[in-house]
């Protein structure tokens, strides 16, 4: 199975629960177990609510998620400000009001990549290993859509 899809929404706050209800119904319509779909959807709601607060100056922003190979991978793309991932602290302070995103992402997916292209356009790549899926060795994941 090699399923893709996306959607492309403008970078404001009432699109975050809009993409979640439409990458919820296209994981489950393609067999993502729900443990793995709660992960997923957490995850890619916490990336996506970070391009909208801290996204400036980009419009919108696009989701793409791609199931294949026992794994699904998405892509959250904007174009904004740069972000540098080193400089966010582990562990946000037990009082802090924000700062859990990331954290969530990492503990969350099998792997999270920040990646800023020339064009300033700025791509988080997520990766889970769904339920019975193929070790991370399999010479058959290496097209897998997340760099480095």
């Amino acid at each position: 199975m090699d399923e893709r899809f996306s959607i492309a929404l403008p970078r404001a706050a009432y699109t975050v629960p809009v993409m979640r209800q439409f990458m919820g119904g296209a994981l489950e319509a393609n067999g993502v177990c729900a443990e793995c779909l709660s992960d997923i959807l957490v995850a890619v709601t916490e990336a996506c609510a970070n391009v909208v607060d801290h996204g400036d100056p980009a419009p919108g922003y696009e989701v793409l998620a791609r199931v294949r190979h026992g794994f699904c991978t998405l892509e959250i793309v904007h174009t904004g400000r740069y972000f540098n991932p080193a400089v966010v602290p582990p562990r946000p302070s037990p009082d802090s009001e924000s700062g859990r995103g990331i954290l969530l992402m990492r503990e969350l997916m099998d792997r999270v990549v920040f990646d800023t292209d020339p064009r300033d356009r700025i791509t988080v790549y997520l990766a889970k290993r769904l339920c019975v899926a193929p070790s991370l060795t399999d010479p058959r994941l290496t097209t897998i859509p997340v760099p480095r």
